[in-house]
């Protein structure tokens, strides 16, 4: 799975020429679910998923704060085009994601391996 991931982003980096889609993204995500059960790892996974816990945490937000106070606390939800709305290139947006999805694994790892101590 960790292979076919690093060609996908090796052979899709600035300008994607084409998209993973719904299918790709949820078997991922299952994938990924099934391993961290299997493991005892299911505290981990919110950590090493931040960013899609963000993305959904800002839409639910969205939606709870427009429904009632009849304000939106982002210009645009998910959080990735509210900072694209604020100017931010796609590719800046993109790639400050990436990092912080690289750093919240690296902890996602560090705190399965103290786990298992």
């Amino acid at each position: 799975v960790m292979g076919a991931l690093l060609a996908f982003i090796w052979f899709n980096i600035y300008p994607a020429r084409f998209f993973m889609g719904d299918t790709g993204s949820m078997a991922l995500g299952m994938t990924l679910a099934v391993v961290a059960f299997l493991t005892n790892q299911v505290v981990v996974l919110p950590v090493i998923a931040f960013i899609l816990v963000v993305e959904a945490g800002s839409a639910l937000f969205q939606i709870f704060s427009k429904k009632v106070f009849s304000r939106k606390i982002f210009l645009s939800a998910p959080i990735h085009h509210h900072f694209e709305a604020l100017g931010w290139p796609e590719t800046k947006v993109t790639m400050r994601f990436w990092v912080i999805s690289a750093i919240m694994a690296t902890i996602g790892l560090f705190i399965a391996l103290l786990g298992r101590g």
